[in-house]
């Protein structure tokens, strides 16, 4: 992914194309409660919150406890104590044993997280136990966390614009994918073929375009992210360095390595209707072979789940052009997901048309209404 040799200038303040920032991944170690003296067997303890990596807790620096009402709803009565922030043992009765065993297990798992929250000087903290009794007297935890800090990057790169320098246009795919996963095959390394390095592709392949036209009027930024498959922190970190005001339009490209559901020379747009960018693309498009679409799988809310969602979420209209057939695409998340899956010349119809079909946003006549803001 040689931005520089195409190029490519690195972005405002940078030195090189690669944007690091840094997460914290916590796995839980051991978790040891006992509850008036009495050893609480590991099944029968999750723990909620705590980002430390030993925390010690007590009936003494403590919220103390409480009780769940077993005839009331367990999920109701949880997310008020997440969302009352305190450091607390929990018994839980044994009507709800489903439902804490689900949360024991999500609970469980590692988490990857920001320095200030590792840093809290008093994390919250729920020591939710599934017990019988009604009443606690002293109680005594412990609770050990791996903590393990993890540089991430970006690579991202950047064609300035002429008359309209201070607008942006963003072009992106994600370059992580899952990494070595069970299989009952032989192969464990998921390659994410399709998801995304279709994407990646079609942002290198626009950059080498537009870097060759020479006619960007509005100021281009390709960018590969990394971390979407673990919750978007890449372009979570991004989206954060930008002013979004700035940001005319996002074109992030995700999975484009097969035939869509609508057949061939044609490809989807998630949340068509919370702008006129897909309206745009259409209109740039006329006259030709290839045709966007709204998206066809509303309910899988692929809108929020792509790169894209962050500066969406900010007001941009930040789109993902898309012609994976999601609800039945089997090697989706496998390690199936090779090149030898991919239809190359639907990659290569896919990018043409992007290319075509952003021109007049690029070249700063069209301007896309913006998104409804999620956030003040």
């Amino acid at each position: 992914m040689n931005l520089k040799k195409i190029g490519l200038q690195p972005l405002k303040g940078a030195t090189g194309y690669r944007q690091t920032f840094y997460k914290y991944q916590l796995k839980p170690v051991s978790a040891e409660v006992s509850v008036d003296g009495k050893t609480i067997a590991p099944a029968e303890v999750a723990i909620w919150g705590n980002t430390a990596a030993t925390l010690n807790l007590d009936n003494t620096n403590s919220d103390g406890w409480i009780k769940l009402d077993p005839s009331k709803s367990f999920r109701e009565q949880y997310r008020l104590l997440v969302r009352n922030k305190k450091r607390q043992l929990v018994l839980v009765d044994k009507k709800f044993t489903n439902e804490f065993n689900q949360l024991r297990d999500y609970v469980s798992k590692s988490a990857v997280v920001d320095e200030e929250t590792v840093n809290q000087a008093n994390p919250s903290v729920l020591v939710l136990v599934l017990s019988a009794d009604t009443a606690v007297k002293t109680f005594n935890v412990t609770v050990k966390n791996n903590i393990e800090k993890l540089p991430l990057f970006n690579v991202a790169g950047v064609i300035p614009g002429k008359s309209k320098a201070k607008e942006l246009v963003v072009f992106s795919g994600h370059y992580d994918h899952l990494g070595i996963i069970h299989s009952a095959d032989q192969d464990s390394i998921a390659n994410g073929a399709d998801d995304d390095a279709s994407g990646t592709t079609a942002m290198i392949a626009l950059a080498k375009y537009y870097k060759k036209l020479n006619n960007n009027e509005r100021t281009l930024i390709f960018v590969a992210f990394t971390a979407e498959e673990i919750g978007g922190f890449g372009a979570r970190y991004f989206s954060q360095q930008l002013n979004p005001d700035e940001v005319v339009a996002m074109f992030n490209i995700e999975m484009i390595g097969k035939e869509s559901k609508f057949g061939k020379n044609t490809a989807f747009i998630t949340g068509f209707d919370k702008s006129d960018f897909g309206a745009i693309l259409q209109k740039n498009l006329k006259g030709t072979a290839f045709t966007f679409h709204p998206d066809p799988y509303p309910q899988q809310n692929l809108f929020y789940r792509s790169d894209n969602a962050t500066l969406a979420a900010l007001g941009v209209p930040a789109h993902t052009i898309s012609t994976d057939q999601i609800d039945t695409d089997k090697l989706y998340h496998t390690v199936k997901d090779e090149y030898s899956s991919l239809d190359t010349e639907n990659i290569l119809s896919t990018i043409k048309a992007i290319a075509k079909s952003a021109i007049t946003i690029v070249k700063g006549t069209d301007t896309p209404t913006r998104i409804p803001k999620l956030t003040n």
